[in-house]
């Protein structure tokens, strides 16, 4: 009888509303930026098993990345499915309520399943923190301010505290709501040029 791995653990993605907040924000940026390449796989809350025949090892990272795999639906990501391909990129979102416990056990994890960059942000604290893989092992990032991702090529700075990422084109990381804001200042702005245009005698429109 074949193994069973669960696609739920039974806990929440995240502990709050601003750490979901940035977890799809961080998510969604990166389908937009690495939106050309048909195979990297971007997920949130994904329960990811590294060995085949243990169910019980397992994270659900905030958002992981894996270069090298189709972007394609999953239920969970099964490292032996996946050219036993790990996730090279993790990002997690924590608040008041983790323990350093959980973040120990997360990291454990990471380091010894072949995770490259390791990245933790707190958006009650702003603080942030990154790992990259030196010698086999996660080493901290002394000096993260305007870090720039070696896998991603995205930059890491912060503005009054608060972080701020931003792609290699100098385009910021933004939520849906500035996006929709950006679109409907450019909605607005692409309408008053029409109508100068049809001031002057022009519709595009119709010509």
């Amino acid at each position: 009888m074949d193994l069973f791995y669960p696609e739920d653990d039974g806990k929440p993605m995240t502990k709050s509303s601003l750490e979901f907040d940035w977890m799809t924000k961080i998510k969604g940026n990166l389908d937009i930026h690495l939106n050309e390449d048909p195979d990297v796989f971007i997920a949130g809350g994904l329960l990811w098993y590294p060995i085949e025949g243990d169910n019980k090892i397992r994270q659900a990272p905030n958002v992981m990345v894996a270069f090298g795999r189709p972007r394609e639906d999953r239920g969970s990501y099964r490292q032996w499915e996946e050219q036993n391909i790990p996730p090279q990129i993790i990002f997690e979102m924590i608040g008041p309520s983790h323990t350093q416990e959980e973040l120990l056990e997360k990291h454990i994890f990471y380091e010894t399943y072949g995770v490259e960059e390791f990245y933790i942000y707190d958006p009650y604290t702003f603080h942030f923190s990154g790992w990259i893989r030196q010698q086999g092992k996660l080493s901290l990032v002394t000096n993260v301010e305007d870090w720039v991702s070696p896998r991603l090529n995205i930059r890491f700075t912060q503005v009054n505290g608060a972080l701020e990422i931003y792609r290699p084109n100098g385009r910021r990381f933004l939520t849906f709501a500035e996006r929709y804001q950006q679109y409907q200042k450019n909605l607005a702005e692409t309408d008053r040029l029409l109508a100068q245009l049809r001031e002057l005698g022009s519709d595009p429109e119709t010509s």
